[in-house]
C-alpha cells in the first residue's frame, strides 16, 4: 500500500506519535512472525531449561517430546567438573518375555588344557537378543454335532427330530470374527492409530481377504453391544470427586443437515475413583457448552478445564468447584520466549516460567516422597502457598507495565484472569496443578485422527468414542489394551446382570483373568 504523504500531519509531534505506533504495531508483527517460525521449524517442546543450564542439552532432546508438559525431571548423570553426562548402556528387555537358551559350549578337545588336566567350568557369560516371530492367523473350527433318532425319526415324540449342540456364545455370531480378531482390530486402530484400509493391506499380505468396510462393521455392533458397560462409567464419573474435561475436532462425514467439511468435536470426560479412573469420550456436533452441562446435570465437586469459556457455566452450578490448568499458563510464556528467537538474554517470561518451575519441584517431590494427599495438602500449604502469593504480586506488577497487545501481556493476563482457579489446586490433596491428564488421554486420538482423517458417520464416531474409552481406561488402571479387549469380548455375551458388566470393566476386571493359554481362546 503506498503511503499517502498529503494526509500526514505536519505537527512534528504528530508525527513522531504515528511512528511510535508503528514500530509498536512493527514489534508485535515480528513477535507473532518468530514465533510462528518457531511453530513450524523450531522446537516445540514446552519444557523450560533453566538460562544456565548448559546450551547444548537442547541437541540431544527430542524435539517432538510433548508427552509430558510439566518441568522434566533430571536424568540420571554423571558429575563431571564442568560437565553432565547421562549414563550410558540399554534398559535389561522385560523379565516377563519367554526365554530361549542357546547353549555355546567348548568341544571336549578345547576342554583340556595344556597342561593335560581338564578345564573346570568357573562360570558364564550371558547375553540377550531380542526375536520376534510375525503374527500367527489361525482359524477356529466349531464343529456341532447333530444327533436324530434312526428308529422313530421325531414321529413318537413331541421333541424335534434332530438335536444339535447347540452354537457358542460369541459377541459377533453370524460373522467369522473371534473375540481376539476383533480385539486386535480394535487396538491396532485405537491404541496403534493403524487406519482399518492399512490394516486391510496386512491382511492381505497374509493372504486374507478383509474388507475395510467389514471391519468398520464389526467394531460399529461390537461398541452397540457395549452401552451398558459405558452407562456403568458414566455413573462412575458422576459419582465426583474430580473430573478433567478437554475436547478436540473431529470430522464425520454424512452428519444429517451438515457439509462434510463441518468441524465435530470429540469431549473426554475423566473421573470415578482416583485410585481407579474412568475414562469417557462423547462424539458431538458442536462445541456447546451445553454439552458438559447437560452430561454432569446434578454433579457435584471438583471440575479441571482449561480456559474455554464454554465451561463457564459448570462453574455456576451449586456444588461444583472449578479448577484451572497451569500448563496452559505456562504455555503462554513458553511462546513469549520462542518468540525471541535467538536473543539469550534472560527476560520477564523466563522468570515466570522459573517461578512456576519452583511449583512443579514441590510436586515431583511429592511424588518422590510417595505422599497421600493429607500430606500433599500440608506441603502445598507450607510451602506452594508461599511461591503462589510472589508470583501474584510479580504479575500484579508486571501487568502495569506491559503492554496487553503483546504476548507477555497476554501471558500476564490469562494468568491473572484465570488465578482464581489457578490456586484451587492446593486446597485439596486429590487435585493436580494442571489438566495434563486429561490432555495426555485426548493425544492418542489426535494422533489417530492424523492417519485416519474422518469418520465416514456419525455411527462410527459414536463406536470410536465407545472403543477408545474402554482402551484409554484400560491403560490407565495399567491394563494391556489388548489382552483386556480380548477378555472382554469373550465374557460380554455371559453377562446378564449389572454386577456382571461391572466385573468386565477395567476398573473392575481381575488382572490375572487377562492372559489364558493360547489353547483355550475362541
Amino acid at each position: 500500500m503506498n503511503l499517502d504523504v498529503k494526509k500526514l500531519p505536519d505537527d512534528p509531534s504528530h508525527l513522531k506519535t504515528i511512528v511510535v505506533e508503528k514500530q509498536k504495531k512493527i514489534l508485535l508483527l515480528e513477535e507473532h512472525i518468530r514465533l510462528l517460525k518457531n511453530e513450524l521449524f523450531g522446537r516445540r517442546s514446552e519444557k523450560h531449561l533453566p538460562m544456565e543450564d548448559d546450551p547444548q542439552r537442547g541437541l540431544f532432546e527430542d524435539p517432538d517430546d510433548e508427552q509430558n508438559l510439566e518441568p522434566a525431571g533430571e536424568p540420571a548423570a554423571i558429575d563431571v567438573p564442568g560437565h553432565k553426562r547421562r549414563k550410558a548402556g540399554r534398559k535389561p528387555l522385560p523379565a516377563d518375555l519367554p526365554r530361549v537358551e542357546v547353549i555355546h559350549d567348548l568341544d571336549e578337545a578345547e576342554k583340556q588344557c595344556g597342561c593335560g588336566l581338564q578345564r573346570s567350568c568357573i562360570g558364564q557369560e550371558v547375553s540377550e537378543k531380542l526375536d520376534i516371530i510375525p503374527a500367527t492367523i489361525r482359524v477356529i473350527r466349531h464343529i456341532r454335532y447333530k444327533y436324530a433318532c434312526k428308529e422313530c425319526e421325531g414321529v413318537d415324540s413331541n421333541q424335534p427330530a434332530v438335536k444339535i449342540a447347540p452354537a457358542p456364545k460369541q459377541l459377533l455370531p453370524k460373522s467369522m470374527a473371534t473375540a481376539g480378531l476383533v480385539a486386535h482390530i480394535a487396538v491396532a486402530k485405537f491404541e496403534d492409530a493403524l487406519p482399518l484400509y492399512r490394516q486391510e493391506k496386512q491382511f492381505a499380505r497374509l493372504g486374507i481377504d478383509l474388507p475395510r468396510a467389514t471391519m468398520a462393521s464389526w467394531l460399529i455392533k461390537t461398541a452397540g453391544h457395549l452401552l451398558p458397560l459405558v452407562e456403568i462409567c458414566n455413573r462412575e464419573i458422576r459419582s465426583g470427586p474430580l473430573i478433567n474435561i478437554d475436547e478436540t475436532t473431529i470430522q464425520v462425514l454424512d452428519e444429517p443437515g451438515r457439509s462434510n467439511t463441518s468441524k465435530s468435536y470429540m469431549w473426554l470426560f475423566r473421573g470415578g475413583d482416583p485410585d481407579r479412573p474412568v475414562l469417557i469420550y462423547q462424539y458431538h456436533p458442536s462445541r456447546s457448552g451445553k454439552i458438559p452441562l447437560n452430561y454432569l446435570n446434578g454433579y457435584q465437586g471438583y471440575i479441571q478445564t482449561d480456559a474455554y469459556k464454554g465451561y463457564d457455566a459448570l462453574g455456576r452450578q451449586k456444588g461444583v468447584v472449578m479448577v484451572g490448568c497451569w500448563a496452559h499458563a505456562r504455555r503462554k510464556f513458553a511462546e513469549v520466549v520462542k518468540a525471541k528467537g535467538n536473543v539469550k538474554k534472560k527476560g520477564l517470561a523466563e522468570e515466570a516460567l522459573d517461578k512456576n518451575g519452583r511449583l512443579y519441584a514441590l510436586e515431583k517431590q511429592a511424588r518422590r516422597q510417595g505422599l497421600d494427599p493429607l500430606g500433599i495438602y500440608e506441603l502445598r500449604q507450607e510451602k506452594s502457598r508461599p511461591i503462589l502469593d510472589d508470583l501474584k504480586a510479580w504479575l500484579d506488577e508486571k501487568s502495569i507495565k506491559t503492554p496487553p497487545k503483546g504476548l507477555l501481556g497476554k501471558a500476564i493476563n490469562y494468568a491473572l484472569g484465570q488465578w482464581h482457579r489457578l490456586v484451587r489446586y492446593i486446597d485439596d490433596g486429590r487435585l493436580r496443578p494442571d489438566n495434563n491428564i486429561a490432555e495426555n488421554a485426548i493425544r492418542p486420538f489426535v494422533l489417530g485422527r492424523k492417519n485416519w482423517l474422518f469418520s465416514g458417520h456419525p455411527r462410527g464416531a459414536e463406536a470410536t468414542a465407545i472403543l477408545y474409552g474402554l482402551v484409554e481406561t484400560a491403560k490407565a488402571n495399567g491394563l494391556k489394551p489388548y489382552p483386556y479387549l480380548r477378555y472382554l469380548f469373550q465374557q460380554f455375551p455371559f453377562a446378564e446382570s449389572e454386577a456382571d458388566y461391572r466385573r468386565l470393566l477395567p476398573m473392575y476386571v481381575d488382572p490375572s483373568l487377562l492372559d489364558p493359554p493360547i489353547e483355550t481362546l475362541q
